[in-house]
């Protein structure tokens, strides 16, 4: 997750812009790549136009962003070593537009054009490297192959950027924030100390049902089979109130037969 904690909120927002420009429409001969943990650090990898010493070489630069950018120029280094008057042994870039003339209207893609436009024309009146600058101007032979020969040892095609790496890196740069949202949200839509619905367990539906009966002065338990839900459960239930009344019925028919022996018993006894 990008933190970008080296660039104010406003400068990442105006960032995100111009990156995702450049990866849907990136400019002739130039690759954009993203630091994701820091978007003041942009790579790009530079084809070395076709007619130049730099031709079929892949140079990978990157430019440094302050924290008042646009309001003051990046710095620009290229990464892979190259034989050119405005560019020191150590990557640094020399050209005006990263000095004297930048102008916060400038975007990351005029900046990107103007560095590979360099590898055209040089300056060597300029020059960080000293050595390239008076050979470019005395002997351009000599000059053009020292530059072939960087070019053919340094700067062999690079692994390429990941395809969308930009998109998903700005994308990202609000999903955070989007999450907080949502969840700040959802506590205002929740009453403070409401409780949550809870479900209370409840007996099972297939336990078994004893039904007490008396019958001669006993009680009799009759055990009724699980109910089921829906038209069998209602039949279920139905046939089992029908055992029990059938158990009560027999129960109270058996009682009154075993009191009329007894009456009759008394009666022989009085006879007698």
């Amino acid at each position: 997750m990008a933190t970008n904690e080296n660039l104010p909120p406003n400068v990442i927002k105006q960032l995100a812009k111009e990156l995702k420009s450049l990866d849907e429409s990136p400019p002739e001969g130039i690759k954009v790549g993203v630091n994701d943990d820091d978007f003041s650090i942009i790579y790009a990898d530079i084809e070395g136009p076709a007619g130049t010493p730099y031709e079929n070489g892949v140079f990978r630069m990157k430019l440094v962003l302050s924290r008042d950018f646009p309001h003051s120029p990046p710095k620009g280094y290229f990464l892979t070593k190259i034989f050119h008057p405005n560019i020191a042994t150590n990557g640094e870039i020399c050209v005006n537009t990263l000095k004297k003339d930048w102008n916060p209207s400038l975007g990351l893609r005029h900046v990107l054009i103007v560095v590979r436009c360099l590898l055209i024309e040089p300056f060597p009146e300029s020059a960080l490297n000293e050595q390239a600058g008076k050979m470019l101007l005395e002997n351009y032979e000599e000059y053009a192959r020292h530059a072939r020969l960087y070019t053919g040892i340094h700067a062999k095609p690079k692994p390429k950027f990941k395809t969308g790496a930009i998109s998903e890196s700005t994308t990202a740069l609000n999903v955070e924030q989007t999450n907080t949202s949502t969840l700040n949200a959802d506590q205002k839509n929740t009453a403070p100390g409401a409780a949550l619905p809870v479900i209370s367990a409840s007996p099972s539906p297939l336990a078994p049902i004893t039904v007490t009966t008396r019958g001669n002065g006993q009680d009799q338990p009759a055990v009724v089979a699980p109910m089921e839900t829906g038209v069998s459960g209602s039949a279920a239930a139905a046939s089992a109130a029908a055992t029990t009344t059938m158990r009560k019925d027999g129960g109270l028919t058996k009682a009154q037969a075993d009191k009329k022996k007894i009456d009759a018993r008394k009666k022989s006894l009085k006879r007698l």
